[in-house]
């Protein structure tokens, strides 16, 4: 096998990500040793071996797709990452800026001067622009709006309107429209004219001269359809209609439950405004799946991973300080108790099982509520029940797992009061996890707060201080 077929089989098995390591890697190598030689040999900066190198890189990220070179950004230190970032070609500057967390474009829309964000924006349509537009300069929007046409800028107008987690924010306006009272063929022959059908188009949107939705033409059976067909006699009346003032995580419910690959958006008189496209809605899912895993360790979405030192910082002291709290309080109800700690030294070894068993399953239990209220799952009606079914789950655990404790300090220990006390608490404790799992994320919802904010740092707050509570009671009154 020759050298150049072992590079490319070698290629073939890294990812995007190990490719742009490696070369990266290469060019600062050469770069260092530049750095440690004399005047003289200063010409290597600019040598044939470094042009190479920068080839290569310049090569691979051309090739690559915008979500490729958005993850690649994600994994690579500030200023690796704007070495790429300047490599990009202009086109892919707005696609690859839309595929990136908001952190991460802050930074790169830092790099970047107001003509380069314009033109950025020349190359995506207008609810993708309206993706962007809380990330841009005022001056930068204010450009980009005169640069639209008419319709676009009213369309992005209507886009930037709507909250983030409304299904008009995820809102398509590239939507192809037919007549009911027109003929297969006709159809046809206009799709031909077409350089493309917009993305994920699945059905067409059958409406009236006012634009009011009539019900739509699905492309397999525009395909199979005898070609003097009327579309009135193919099109189906039965269709999922989404309005925009709708919640994103409804739309996203109802097309994992129907498997759809679009909807239509109309707005109260029926009128069509859009579409939301399966694409969209895996993007939402995704990043509020990944919102909701940082918020229920009290982490903000918005911190890069490579950000600077003091505004990770800044990202993070919040739920540290009530996590301080937290443990001092922890700490004066271990105090209270310390008489009978001294008298019997092996409380304060047991005491960690005891609150580390109960946060675990107030984690569990809040893991699922939280999960069950993002589907909409629970309402009024059913909290209660859910509370009696929680608890039902956490005194059978409370009873298998406090009767295992109870045997193993029993064996340790040689004290039957002693497991029988490490038993009542364990059950105890579950019980008290299981109310408070359910509690915390409905009162949060209740309230208007996300769910998950910071729901895994109050249960083991409250499954601390309330095992050692309750522990350290039932120890001293029947112990002591």
């Amino acid at each position: 096998m020759t050298e150049a077929k072992k590079k490319d089989n070698n290629e073939n098995f890294q990812t995007p990500l190990q490719q742009v390591t490696y070369l990266l890697r290469k060019y600062k190598l050469v770069e260092g040793f530049v750095h440690l030689q004399d005047t003289a040999d200063q010409a290597l900066t600019e040598s044939s071996v470094q042009k190479q190198n920068l080839a290569e890189l310049q090569s691979l990220l051309d090739r690559l797709h915008p979500a490729d070179i958005a993850h690649i950004l994600e994994a690579l230190p500030l200023e690796d990452r704007l070495l790429i970032w300047g490599m990009v070609k202009a086109e892919y500057d707005g696609d690859v800026l839309l595929e990136t967390s908001d952190a991460v474009r802050a930074t790169l829309i830092t790099d970047m001067g107001n003509q380069e964000l314009v033109a950025a924006t020349e190359f995506l349509d207008t609810d993708e622009i309206a993706d962007l537009a809380p990330d841009l300069p005022k001056d930068v929007m204010d450009d980009v709006f005169q640069s639209l046409p008419i319709t676009e800028r009213e369309q992005l107008r209507a886009a930037m309107s709507y909250p983030e987690d409304a299904v008009g924010a995820l809102m398509d306006f590239d939507v192809i429209t037919i007549r009911e009272d027109v003929r297969m063929e006709v159809v046809l022959r206009y799709l031909r004219r077409l350089d493309e059908l917009p993305d994920h188009t699945d059905q067409l949107f059958v409406v009236d001269r006012d634009e009011q939705l009539k019900g739509v033409l699905l492309i397999n059976r525009l395909l199979v359809s005898d070609p003097d067909t009327l579309v009135s006699d193919v099109m189906t009346e039965e269709m999922i209609k989404l309005h925009p003032d709708d919640v994103a995580q409804q739309a996203a419910n109802a097309f994992e439950r129907y498997d759809l690959v679009s909807a239509s958006v109309i707005d109260a008189h029926g009128k069509l405004l859009g579409r939301v496209t399966v694409n969209i809605v895996i993007d939402f899912i995704r990043e509020k799946a990944e919102n909701e895993a940082l918020n229920l360790a009290g982490l903000s979405a918005e911190e890069d991973l490579f950000a600077p030192v003091l505004k990770s910082v800044k990202n993070r002291w919040v739920w540290l300080a009530v996590n301080l709290v937290t443990a001092f309080i922890a700490s004066r109800v271990i105090g209270v108790f310390e008489d009978s700690i001294e008298k019997l030294v092996a409380l304060a070894a047991l005491m960690p099982i005891i609150a580390g068993i109960g946060g675990n399953s107030g984690n569990q239990t809040i893991t699922m509520i939280v999960r069950a209220l993002a589907l909409e799952q629970i309402d009024t009606s059913s909290a209660w029940k859910l509370i009696a079914k929680e608890i039902g789950v956490s005194a059978v655990n409370g009873i298998i797992w406090g009767t295992v404790v109870g045997l193993f300090t029993f064996a340790i220990y040689q004290s039957a009061s002693l497991g029988l006390v490490m038993t009542m608490a364990m059950i105890l404790n579950l019980l008290l996890a299981a109310l408070l799992g359910v509690l915390i994320p409905l009162t949060l919802r209740k309230f208007g707060r996300d769910p998950a904010l910071g729901s895994s740092v109050m249960i083991t707050a409250v499954t601390d201080s309330g095992g050692f509570f309750i522990f350290l009671s039932l120890a001293t009154i029947f112990l002591l």
